[in-house]
């Protein structure tokens, strides 16, 4: 609720510090003497339009500053925009907005001490109070708000919520289905790439290592003629020998042999030379085995082109695989690895599209099943609530004024579907577009409130919404001005008694100039301007039990004792029915 409010340098007040109380809270005094301009503070400390033209005469600024106490429930709402702008106050039950106007048309908005822009002072101000007669801090007239009211009014909270889990199940699909779809287009355009690298490495049949081998075998290919006029000369040297005329000469595997044979001989005179027999028989055993080693590896040798060709190719293919996909084979096998994988998740992708396409048409029907019911509840809600504020109405001398609550569908071809054919557009909070039309007038037809041209019937129509929605609505302060426009005195202690049974649920702020109405008020400021030194002042009291009965008597604007007591009595009438109710 609004606690504190201060005002400085603005329009015809140089300073006001006024403590509003919970409860009815009613402002009186004459025409001009400041009133509205109180309410019109409140108003651009909320965030309304500013103008230079507000600043007090001979001043250079203006300020305005108010303290609201927050409950629980209110904190609760303002928590995420307060503490996302670091301006959330927990160790203090109470926001503190404050606006400062200049002459030269700027303007600082604070809210904890902490300077903020006007967008959000505004965002922060509509959760705070409603000022019914300035349109632009009237909650009710902003159509985005009645489905939230009548919902609340209906005790709509857990079917709507268990039809918005429905509808956020449904987009988080569809933003799957988005995702996989952009990741479908992408990856098509690169299939065939894929496909060819694929089906190209596949075709090589590489083998880790293969590359190595086919060095050393292109190396012995080309230099085959070379290699077998080497070899016949090892082969020669250790198994067979020919001298230089042509004859045979002793191999070294003879002349091991011959040795070994003397050695043998020699052992049998001398002990000693038996390991060197050994070493010589072993000598000559491994030469005779080199020997028939290198015959072996000559039978191998091959000289062939055709082979030293296909080689020559297959290496060729192997350099421009690695070339293309890699500095080795195992690169080249892990690209082709990589793209099967890529293939294989397109067709991954496809299935997955698919599967949440079904997903996604279920989704769809219930979500139009749900939010069916769901606008069912709400029109037969809609029903119930015009017809009392229909019945305010009466009270108010509206009588043929008339209400209702307009439901209405959409339809889009991507909607939700409420049958097998019909689809409509649907939202997180259901399938319905909900706005409170009103006809002030017979012959008028029906119009969005907003479009309501008189201040009174504005005023008395949010008084009667507020009455039947007090328990739905959950803006702490209420302020009404010209609530009393063109009524007459037993209206007004109609009107003075629905205010004060909205302090159930909300602190109520009423400017009036009907003494039967300020009766009802819990508590009673009387605002008054003066002349000092030349100069215009507005200055505000609260009143005690006698100056309120003074008060009134001066609003009832006779003189004599019947009038005082006529207004004791205003009082009495008031304090009896506000008993009456407090005892029920």
């Amino acid at each position: 609720m609004l606690s504190a409010l201060t005002i400085k340098n603005f329009a015809i007040i140089d300073e006001l510090e006024i403590t509003f109380a919970p409860g009815l809270n009613v402002l009186t005094g004459e025409t001009g003497a400041g009133k509205s301009i109180i309410i019109d503070a409140v108003g651009l400390l909320l965030g309304g339009r500013a103008d230079s033209v507000f600043i007090r005469e001979g001043c250079e600024t203006a300020l305005l500053e108010g303290v609201f106490l927050i409950d629980d429930a209110l904190h609760s709402v303002l928590h995420s925009i307060l503490d996302q702008e670091a301006l959330d106050n927990t160790e203090r039950a109470e926001l503190v907005l404050c606006r400062e106007l200049r002459s030269n048309g700027r303007n600082a908005c604070r809210v904890n001490g902490r300077t903020v822009n006007l967008s959000l002072l505004c965002k922060i101000g509509r959760y705070l109070v409603d000022i019914h007669g300035q349109s632009e801090h009237i909650s009710l007239l902003q159509s985005r708000n009645h489905q939230d009211l009548l919902d609340r009014y209906a005790g709509l909270t857990d079917q709507r919520s268990a039809y918005t889990e429905r509808v956020r199940k449904l987009h988080s699909v569809r933003s799957e289905i988005g995702k996989l779809v952009g990741e479908e287009s992408s990856a098509a355009r690169s299939v065939d790439l894929l496909n060819f690298q694929v089906q190209e490495v596949n075709a090589a049949e590489l083998h880790l290592g293969e590359e190595e081998l086919l060095f050393e075998e292109r190396n012995r290919l080309a230099n085959a003629a070379k290699i077998a006029e080497l070899i016949e000369e090892a082969i020669q040297a250790t198994s067979e020998g020919i001298d230089h005329e042509g004859g045979t000469q002793p191999s070294a595997s003879d002349l091991l042999g011959n040795s070994s044979e003397a050695l043998v001989r020699l052992a049998q005179i001398d002990s000693s030379l038996m390991d060197t027999h050994q070493l010589c028989r072993s000598l000559a055993e491994q030469v005779t085995d080199l020997g028939r080693d290198l015959q072996n590896y000559q039978d191998k040798i091959e000289i062939n082109p055709k082979r030293l060709m296909q080689v020559e190719e297959r290496l060729e293919l192997i350099h421009n695989l690695k070339r293309k996909y890699g500095n080795s084979i195992s690169d080249v096998i892990a690209s082709c690895t990589r793209a099967q994988l890529e293939l294989d998740q397109i067709t991954h992708v496809e299935e997955r599209i698919s599967g949440l396409r079904e997903q996604e048409q279920e989704l769809l029907e219930h979500v139009g099943e749900l939010g069916s019911s769901l606008s069912q509840s709400r029109r037969s809600a809609g029903t119930c609530l015009s017809q009392e504020v229909i019945a305010e109405l009466r009270d108010l001398h509206m009588e043929r004024a008339q209400f209702k609550v307009e439901v209405v569908w959409q339809d889009d071809k991507e909607g939700a579907f409420v049958t097998n054919s019909h689809r409509v557009a649907f939202g997180t909070t259901g399938l319905d577009k909900i706005e409170f039309l009103v006809a002030p007038n017979p012959g008028e037809g029906f119009k969005p409130i907003a479009q309501i041209a008189s201040g009174g019937e504005m005023s008395r129509l949010m008084l009667a919404i507020k009455s039947v929605l007090a328990h739905a609505d959950d803006t702490p302060t209420l302020i009404f001005d010209e609530i009393d426009q063109g009524i007459g005195g037993r209206l007004g202690a109609i009107v003075g008694y629905k205010l004060w049974r909205l302090t159930n649920m909300h602190q109520v702020l009423c400017i009036t100039h009907l003494p039967q109405l300020a009766g009802y008020g819990c508590t009673h400021f009387r605002v008054d301007k003066y002349i000092d030194k030349k100069r215009t002042r507005a200055r505000i009291s609260q009143l005690n039990y006698s100056e309120r009965v003074d008060e009134l008597a001066h609003m009832l604007g006779m003189e004599g004792d019947s009038i005082w007591q006529g207004a004791g009595e205003i009082l009495e009438k008031a304090a009896a029915e506000k008993a009456l109710v407090a005892s029920a």
